[in-house]
């Protein structure tokens, strides 16, 4: 079950169909009231506020609107609209017809989306509170556990459960299991017990276990939990703002062939299982609300376009065009900014870049003459695979003088961490510490092909004579291998070093979901995610692999 019409990610708070969004000076509620006959693909209801793809790009368009059109704003109070339902998870029915590949992005996307709020609370002051109105499984506690407090209503009824297990054979793919013991230190076997118990726990056991924060009565409820979020707003070390800065549409021209946007160009080579993002530098006066806002806004929109909509498209080719001295001019007011927008621009761009990490596509940079790879651009070439410096003039220009040139600056440098909480040099030259001091002596340098090739910055650089054979062969070669072990493999390479609750969500606890999404226990005829709700009884094969 997928939709014919291609998804798009742009929603607005007033056609919203599943959330609303309401604010009061620093607290904003954000609730969630799920129109069942309004799923993104026909054949399933939307019951008990349960949700799909369509319901949590809204979410994710909500969250991000907080951060940049309402800095006032310095707690948000996650409820449902709903009486007694806070949120029954993700819909079954839509997951049980759905393609591998559909659940699969689904799930990523969603796990994006709550990784978002934990950031907003770690780095923007904007804190997130679940207000637990009632009953509260699956994804829908996954949402809570993703917020700093959990408030719980004290009514003898409403509970808290991760159900997948023993209902329907999966897992609590959207962070539930580590957010349980990671974030929440719940306790091994306790968390063990509540995972495999479908109905979950309420009132002082909820909060002696540690899956909730404190309780509340349901009389004054939404007072109590509205007195609660003003006391975490004036905790709150969100930088101050008069005003926000509006996320316009960004309406790109959408084409058989591809995507256009003012500063990204998406063109689709369907024959070789290939795309070409070209992200174009900065012209123009510096700004804070101009070409790097814009930038990111649109490569993370095609970043999901691309994604959910053209899964048979396994290569993607980054390029850039424009002068790195002026990516270097534009970038310079956002890393040293200490006002509020600085900070959100760098970290939506952070969150962009942790986006393409993770997705689950071969990525080859082509730096060549034209190319502006320079600082906050560079790091869209490291996140890559694969790294091709053209040593020689434009192929179609060979009497040209202009050459492929790299800069490196402080955005290089850690500003914009991956999920492993590492840089893409510190990730690249892992534990070479000598190595990382050598880069940063060569901070603001241009660098050459060769210079570039010395100091392990690119894969190779063909020169000019060979580099349409060298690129061909290497796409070509790509293009032959199997998908599935290139995903295996290239989530392997990507993320070195520490662990963190990102990279154990996204490497070990999605990847465990992502194969038992595959297996008959739970996607076959008679597995459990198949039969719940028939009154049939899964059938299991015993045997453990």
């Amino acid at each position: 079950m997928t939709t014919t019409t291609p998804v798009t990610f742009e929603r607005h708070p007033d056609r919203y169909r599943h959330w609303r969004l309401t604010v009061e000076g620093e607290v904003a509620w954000l609730e969630m009231d799920v129109d069942a006959e309004g799923g993104l693909v026909p054949g399933y209801e939307l019951k008990l506020n349960s949700y799909d793809l369509g319901v949590d790009i809204e979410f994710y368009d909500a969250t991000q609107r907080l951060r940049f059109e309402y800095p006032q704003v310095r707690a948000v109070i996650v409820t449902s609209a709903k009486d007694k339902v806070f949120c029954a998870g993700a819909n079954i029915r839509m997951l049980a017809a759905s393609p591998h590949e559909w659940k699969v992005n689904f799930c990523k996307f969603t796990n994006e989306t709550r990784n978002g709020m934990e950031d907003a609370t770690e780095f923007s002051g904007q804190t997130y509170l679940a207000a637990v109105n009632g009953s509260c499984a699956g994804g829908g506690y996954e949402i809570a556990l993703a917020c700093e407090k959990i408030l719980l209503v004290d009514d003898n009824s409403a509970t808290v459960a991760l159900p997948e297990v023993p209902l329907l054979g999966v897992l609590p793919g959207t962070g539930g299991l580590t957010r349980l013991v990671d974030k929440r230190r719940v306790r091994r076997d306790l968390a063990d017990v509540f995972a495999t118990r479908p109905d979950g726990f309420k009132g002082r056991t909820a909060l002696d276990w540690r899956l909730v924060d404190e309780l509340v009565p349901r009389a004054g409820f939404r007072e109590k939990v509205l007195a609660r979020a003003r006391e975490l707003a004036a905790e709150s070390g969100r930088l101050p703002a008069e005003e926000g800065v509006e996320l316009a549409p960004l309406a790109p021209a959408v084409t058989e062939g591809g995507i256009e946007y003012r500063h990204v160009q998406v063109v689709y080579d369907r024959p070789n299982s290939l795309v070409t993002i070209t992200v174009r530098g900065p012209s123009g006066e510096p700004g804070l609300d101009g070409w790097l806002l814009r930038l990111t806004r649109e490569l993370d929109d095609a970043i999901l376009r691309l994604r959910t909509n053209e899964p048979d498209l396994g290569t993607w080719v980054l390029r850039t065009a424009g002068d790195p001295a002026q990516v270097l001019a534009h970038e310079e007011p956002v890393l040293i900014g200490k006002d509020w927008l600085s900070n959100e621009i760098r970290h939506y761009f952070k969150r962009t870049l942790k986006r393409l990490d993770v997705t689950s596509r071969t990525l080859v940079a082509l730096i060549e003459p034209g190319s502006c790879f320079a600082g906050t651009l560079l790091e869209i070439a490291l996140a890559a695979d694969r790294q091709y410096m053209l040593d020689g003039p434009p192929i179609d220009d060979e009497g040209s003088p202009e050459r492929a040139s790299i800069m490196l600056s402080e955005a290089n440098f850690g500003l914009f961490p991956m999920g492993n909480g590492l840089s893409r040099l510190q990730s690249r030259f892992y534990g070479d510490e000598d190595h990382l001091a050598w880069l940063a002596r060569e901070r603001g340098h241009v660098l050459d092909a060769a210079e570039a090739v010395e100091l392990g910055l690119v894969t190779d650089a063909p020169d000019d004579l060979d580099w349409t054979d060298e690129i061909r062969l290497a796409l070509e070669g790509r293009a032959s291998l199997s998908p599935d072990a290139l995903t295996g493999m290239e989530a392997n390479h990507r993320f070195v070093g520490p662990e963190t609750l990102e990279t154990k969500i996204f490497g070990r606890l999605t990847a465990w979901q992502n194969w038992i999404f595959t297996r008959p226990n739970a996607a076959g005829p008679e597995g459990a995610l198949r039969r719940y709700g028939t009154g049939q009884k899964a059938v299991f094969d015993r045997k453990r692999v």
